[in-house]
């Protein structure tokens, strides 16, 4: 036993020394052939996470943003000076924005009266939400199958190590249980690196949705007020910023 535990190590100190020479992408390479075949189902779940986490983070960062405080001011100079139908026409220079959106959407009630206005701010909330959570709670679900897909690996590399063993000379049984834990190993760890990947983004994310979430309502209540207040007769911009405060 002692023999092989002191081959075992010999073997991962030759290895480490090795990878000393390599760049990063021999190191990548060497590590998936070294894991066995099953380690390309970890490359397959690594895959769909990042495509997840990069959809969402060019959605949320570009796609559905927009810098709310300029935006509502000028909304605010536009609907209390009455030129709604300008405020109009700079929600739809920005049509896939979120904010740009629910706020277009009540503008365009305005004429109908206060409880046409809230109608549609809510409805357009509710239709913009999804779409900003969308495939962000795919994520942890996501670490926990790379979490249990690295398992798997585990358990097929060190089956594979035991079962070689009885197949092989005692002076090659080192090489093999090497061979068989290095690929259990590296499983294990790949799985574990793809779980934590993901429960980051989930949470970056998730941050980020909730915010954006939020300005989108605080801004649809500041709309609702606004018109409220400008068919109550309040057109100054500076009276209404007062009260506002």
């Amino acid at each position: 036993m002692s023999d092989i535990l002191d081959s075992l190590s010999s073997g991962l100190t030759v290895l480490a020394a090795a990878a000393a020479n390599r760049n990063f992408f021999d190191e990548a390479k060497a590590f998936i052939e070294e894991g066995g075949p099953f380690m390309w189902v970890n490359v397959g779940s690594l895959s769909v996470a990042l495509a997840i986490i990069i959809e969402r983070i060019v959605r949320l960062l570009f796609t559905y943003n927009l810098n709310a405080p300029p935006f509502m001011e000028q909304i605010t100079k536009l609907v209390l000076t009455g030129n709604v139908d300008r405020a109009v026409k700079l929600c739809s220079a920005a049509p896939s924005a979120a904010l740009a959106r629910v706020v277009r959407a009540g503008l365009t009630r305005d004429n109908r009266g206060e409880l046409e206005v809230a109608k549609a701010l809510e409805e357009s909330i509710m239709e913009v939400t999804p779409s900003i959570q969308r495939r962000i709670g795919a994520l942890w679900s996501l670490a926990n199958i790379a979490t249990l897909l690295g398992l798997i690996g585990t358990i097929i590399g060190l089956i594979s190590a035991f079962r070689s063993l009885g197949a092989v000379s005692a002076d090659k049984r080192s090489e093999v249980l090497s061979k068989g834990i290095s690929e259990a190993m590296n499983n294990t760890a790949f799985g574990l690196s793809i779980a934590v990947t993901c429960i980051v983004a989930h949470l970056m994310l998730t941050g980020r949705a909730k915010g954006m979430i939020e300005e989108v309502e605080l801004n649809s209540l500041k709309l609702e007020n606004l018109l409220a207040r400008k068919n109550a007769g309040e057109t100054n911009p500076m009276d209404f910023e007062q009260k506002a405060s």
